[in-house]
């Protein structure tokens, strides 16, 4: 996934003393390094698919990019700890030179896992003295570059989990990424079934609403593809209170969805076809009865589990969510009117559980323009075939969603946490 955006001026970065800035940087590099603990070296080398990226590679790049964007350019003091990183570690930036190929990331056995700790001890040191001792013109310019460095790092702490999850899917031992204490992953007996929430239908009178970051009203930091602000119309709606339940979608699979191409949409029929799909991803149907009395377990981070039934239904595709929404009588709702009802009372689970999608295309806002030089690729030419995503996971760090997050995947992705939330025109 690119990560998504250049942000303008933090003010957090503008008002915070340095130190708090230093402390920040600090928590989160070690952040990384605490997801990581629980894989071997062998787990942190492995790329399962083009798509995805090593543990080693995502510990590697958050720092190159510190190294890349904000060292090299801004501290004239900065020794490269190895300049061959450069290339190696390089994700999408071609004003930056040239890159070792994408599907070949797993290929990397060197550096080995210490040096990469090595290289990242190196920056962190480097950035240390550079945040405390840069002059303040210099930190005028800097200082958003090194928070835009630590949220990018948050988005690849995010992807570490499910590029691990989509690796550690493909070993038949069904390897937990952190089991649970005394839980027997492989066990078929099921806990007791938690009460499916209720499903309510929050009536949103639409009108003229204002649509994303506003950095007078909402400080702190943005990318900017949360912005220019501006103004939307939306037509009255109906928003579900509730995320889509894997009880939900397991009624879905028994009632023949994927076998009906009429609830699909063409090019997801295909991938139905193709890929075949009989299920959201890191579903196992552990029982060979029937449809109606398949035995769902589920893989996630801590293993392969029986199927919780209310638990929001995670690891679907747009297509896949798409075919639900016309299946219960219902459709995805745009970006646009997920943000303005999450702004009113009743939303429930729009943060932490699952990314949302909805209907929209991602498009830059009105007024939007790319930055100038390397960062200018950040976001903006990534603007083509993919579907926005709203909310945040149970995989996003601690304080790094809000309501005016965009994130985006093209539509057949689904090993991400990835989930869906009804919408209706006010009526139906």
């Amino acid at each position: 996934m690119p990560v998504t955006s250049l942000p303008a001026v933090d003010p957090v970065c503008a008002m915070s003393p340095r130190s708090a800035i230093m402390r920040h940087y600090s928590r989160i590099r070690a952040h990384s390094l605490t997801l990581a603990a629980p894989l071997s070296a062998e787990d942190q080398c492995v790329q399962s698919m083009p798509d995805a990226s090593p543990t080693k590679w995502h510990l590697a790049h958050t720092t190159w990019f510190f190294e890349a964007i904000v060292l090299g350019p801004h501290s004239h003091r900065y020794t490269p700890y190895d300049t061959r990183y450069f290339y190696l570690f390089n994700s999408y930036y071609e004003t930056l030179g040239p890159r070792h190929p994408r599907p070949q990331r797993g290929l990397l056995t060197r550096p080995t896992l210490p040096e990469i700790h090595a290289y990242r001890q190196h920056v962190d040191a480097a950035m240390q003295h550079f945040i405390e001792n840069c002059g303040n013109d210099m930190w005028a310019n800097s200082g958003p570059l090194v928070m835009l460095g630590l949220h990018h790092e948050q988005q690849h702490q995010e992807l570490l989990l499910t590029d691990i999850l989509h690796a550690l899917s493909c070993n038949p031992l069904w390897p937990a990424y952190q089991p649970i204490p005394g839980t027997d992953l492989l066990s078929r007996s099921r806990a007791a079934p938690e009460p499916v929430p209720e499903l309510k239908w929050l009536e949103t009178p639409g009108g003229i609403v204002p649509i994303g970051h506003d950095a007078e009203s909402e400080p702190g930091f943005a990318f900017d593809n949360e912005s220019p602000r501006h103004d939307v119309l939306l037509a009255p709606y109906r928003l579900a209170n509730r995320l889509v339940t894997c009880g939900e979608y397991a009624n879905f699979i028994a009632d023949g969805g994927y076998r009906e191409p009429r609830l699909w949409l063409s090019e997801g029929w295909a991938a139905v076809q193709a890929g075949g799909w009989q299920a959201p991803a890191y579903w196992v149907d552990s029982e060979a009865g029937g449809a109606a009395e398949q035995d769902w377990h589920v893989f996630g981070l801590h293993g392969l589990l029986p199927m919780n039934n209310a638990d929001p239904v995670c690891q679907l595709s747009f297509y896949e969510a798409a075919a639900y929404a016309e299946w219960s009588g219902a459709r995805l709702p745009t970006e646009f009117e997920w943000e303005a009802a999450v702004r009113r009372p009743g939303v429930e689970q729009a943060m932490g559980y699952a990314w949302q999608w909805t209907r929209s295309s991602y498009d830059p806002y009105p007024g939007f323009r790319a930055q100038k030089g390397a960062i200018g690729e950040y976001n903006g030419k990534f603007m083509v075939g993919q579907l926005v995503l709203r909310g945040s996971s149970c995989a996003t760090p601690a304080g790094h969603a809000r309501v005016t997050y965009r994130n985006f995947f093209p539509p057949p992705a689904r090993w991400q946490f990835s989930g869906l939330r009804l919408a209706k025109d006010l009526g139906c």
